[in-house]
């Protein structure tokens, strides 16, 4: 019972902590002066990875009904095949989605971008390049000429593994990355379709304890560490129409992530439920940091990183970006 009184404290001192932060009797408050949310559902495309835990934390606890909404969540293997659906406006808002792909459309004009919240950032170990226990590579530089699986062409991982390549004296050119959806990254390895893998939590320890998979890059390791990898986004249009709403799910987005980053049970109790892993696995698995609030300096890292990789055309200012809520 003492346990149990711990976490309700906790709990509540999140909530009470992270309402403070938001802002007293912001308009979008379902118990401010004012109307409240203009949208009360949102549907909130979401991929089965660990970075997603915020989102299903949040459901689980009821943050968002707090705030006045209700979320509607539909499952997707990759961040980029809702990305038509956002831009329509079928869905509202993609949780962990790559920030790499995104400001590369709203870099191309294919959306204009509002982040609400961070999702996950740079850990040691949350990602790996993993090989088959068989397989001659070893280093960072055995990697050049072999072909590596990523989820998504020109990404996060390609980014934040290009950097720990060239900080290992390998050449990144020389390195073929071939896009394999992370549910089938084991089996792809396996078959040796691959030379190596870039696998993301829960795939990697699933990866490890069925495949014996082997790591033979940290890639959360330096000089990446710590990078915001993924957040919610959503678009301008949205945005606009919909601040109150908005401004509801990024307050308890935040509340939640909050949470995560408090208390790993509270993933763990989350993860089995959405990623298709078991318990004992869900408390294996190496986390991402859970940000409670977007570093706009970090993310311009990010972005700069990409105009100096020739993924961005145009310099951006991270700024542009961020949805910011009335006070």
């Amino acid at each position: 019972m003492r346990r149990s009184g711990r976490r309700s404290s906790l709990l509540a001192a999140l909530l009470l902590t992270t309402s403070l932060v938001a802002g007293c009797g912001d308009s979008g408050s379902p118990d401010s002066g004012g109307s409240g949310p203009e949208k009360e559902t949102l549907t909130v495309a979401a991929l089965p990875l660990v970075d997603d835990a915020g989102l299903y934390i949040a459901q689980k606890h009821g943050l968002f009904e707090a705030e006045g909404i209700k979320v509607r969540i539909k499952p997707v293997q990759q961040s980029i095949q809702a990305l038509p659906a956002l831009a329509k406006g079928d869905v509202d808002v993609i949780s962990a989605a790559n920030y790499v792909t995104f400001l590369q459309a709203h870099d191309k004009g294919t959306l204009k971008l509002r982040i609400l919240a961070g999702a996950a950032s740079v850990t040691s170990h949350m990602m790996d390049v993993v090989v088959t226990p068989d397989s001659p590579i070893r280093t960072a530089k055995d990697l050049e000429g072999k072909k590596v699986a990523v989820n998504i062409l020109n990404n996060i991982q390609s980014l934040t593994l290009n950097e720990i390549l060239k900080a290992g004296g390998a050449d990144p050119a020389k390195v073929e990355y071939v896009a394999i959806p992370f549910p089938r990254m084991a089996a792809t390895l396996q078959k040796k379709q691959v030379d190596a893998a870039h696998m993301v939590e829960p795939f990697l320890t699933d990866a490890k304890n069925k495949l014996g998979a082997r790591v033979v890059v940290d890639g959360g390791g330096a000089p990446v560490t710590g990078l915001p990898i993924s957040g919610y986004v959503s678009t301008e249009d949205f945005a606009a129409k919909n601040p109150k709403a908005a401004a509801a799910f990024q307050r308890a987005i935040a509340k939640a992530q909050g949470l995560a980053a408090a208390d790993r049970k509270e993933v763990d109790a989350v993860v089995p439920t959405y990623a298709r892993i078991d318990a004992k696995t869900a408390s294996a698995i190496t986390l991402p940091g859970y940000p409670t609030s977007i570093d706009p300096a970090r993310l311009q890292k990010v972005a700069d990183m990409m105009k100096d990789a020739g993924l961005l055309k145009q310099p951006l200012d991270v700024q542009t970006v961020l949805f910011q809520p009335a006070s």
